[in-house]
């Protein structure tokens, strides 16, 4: 049986997560809701905007009419100086089989990231978001869709994951999971520690360590 492989994207595929949290930084300061970068990586990474929304609305901000703007603001800054994760396109013309985007971000958010940076012919029409299903990351919903779209069972897939929450989501989906720590982020989100704690099946430093992990894994 085929075996799928399930990539999430932000600081797996591409490396946005520092400008991605940049900006909601200047958002949430904008606003009102002084979060530090700390607190971001800690608590947003890998999880969909409402948490974000959430944490906001905790200090009394309400960030609805400033999101236009964020978004607006995000996009301007990926098309300046969003790149892939390093070794990840000459990794993804390597491997074979079923494949899978699956996101917390927004639909157009991912098809900006994955053109921008070349990886969106590698995945064709399975680029999933988290708005598709009832419950985000660490909820396995995301996960178990992709797998279905792919015609793969839970069990048959492999998910490469950069966040908690989507390892978490990942078990819960019954799914072995990859732990990543190639993106620019790793070490201010300080993953390795965060990630080994979680014990997924393998932890990894770079794109390029994937296909021999995954064979590993057989």
């Amino acid at each position: 049986m085929a075996r799928g492989l399930i990539f999430d994207c932000d600081g797996v595929l591409v490396d946005s997560e520092p400008l991605a949290a940049a900006e909601i930084g200047a958002l949430l300061q904008g606003q009102g809701a002084p979060i530090t970068l700390a607190r971001i990586y800690d608590e947003f990474l890998g999880r969909s905007f409402s948490t974000i929304t959430d944490a906001a609305r905790a200090h009394g901000v309400d960030l609805g009419p400033a999101l236009p703007g964020y978004a607006t603001a995000l996009a301007e800054r990926f098309r300046r100086e969003l790149q892939p994760v390093h070794g990840m396109a000459e990794v993804l013309a390597r491997l074979s089989g079923p494949r899978a985007v699956a996101s917390s971000s927004a639909p157009e958010r991912l098809s900006l990231s994955l053109s921008l940076t070349g990886l969106a012919s590698f995945f064709g029409q399975h680029v999933y978001s988290a708005v598709q299903v009832s419950r985000g990351k660490p909820a396995p919903d995301l996960f178990l869709f992709a797998a279905k779209k792919l015609g793969v069972d839970p069990a048959d897939c492999v998910v490469i994951e950069d966040s908690p929450a989507g390892l978490r989501a990942a078990r819960a989906a019954g799914m072995r999971v990859i732990g990543f720590l190639g993106g620019s982020h790793a070490g201010p989100a300080r993953l390795a520690e965060k990630l080994a704690q979680l014990a997924p099946d393998a932890l990894i430093d770079r794109a390029s360590d994937l296909p021999k992990t995954l064979d590993d894994l057989d």
